[in-house]
């Protein structure tokens, strides 16, 4: 028996829980990370301009080759852009919205579309276009 001694406390922090904790979900979110992106596979063209600031907040509307019309992840016909375009926009608190269209497509039909974006109200478009690849040669 102990008598006359006091106990002292152990004072020092067991940090193995929380590095164990930590490296499970380092791991379940680097899995994951992934399969948290989509988006419709649209081939647009390819410019040499600087890249741009694009607003998080902003709306992405994208038209691949058979043009179909995808609002972020929504599905719509062209003609229903005017029309379905404002809503969307005033739930999502958008202001920008960029326009991200197949280089395949008219340009006419490209340019309905932008008219139709410009009549719901959309003051800011935005063209997305991919940086073109340099060979090396100078033109």
């Amino acid at each position: 028996m102990m008598t006359g001694q006091k106990t002292r406390l152990m004072s020092e922090i067991n940090v193995t829980p929380f590095v164990d904790v930590m490296l499970v979900l380092l791991v379940i979110f680097m899995v994951t990370a992934p399969m948290m992106t989509s988006g419709v596979k649209v081939d647009v063209p390819q410019t040499t301009h600087e890249k741009m600031d694009v607003d998080s907040k902003g709306l992405i509307i994208s038209i691949d080759g058979s043009r179909k019309v995808m609002i972020n992840d929504y599905q719509l016909e062209a003609s229903e852009i005017a029309e379905r375009l404002p809503r969307i926009l005033e739930s999502k608190k958008a202001e920008e919205v960029y326009l991200k269209a197949d280089k395949s497509l008219p340009y006419g039909f490209v340019m309905s579309v932008m008219a139709s974006i410009r009549e719901a109200g959309v003051e800011k478009i935005g063209m997305v276009t991919e940086p073109a690849v340099s060979d090396g040669r100078k033109r």
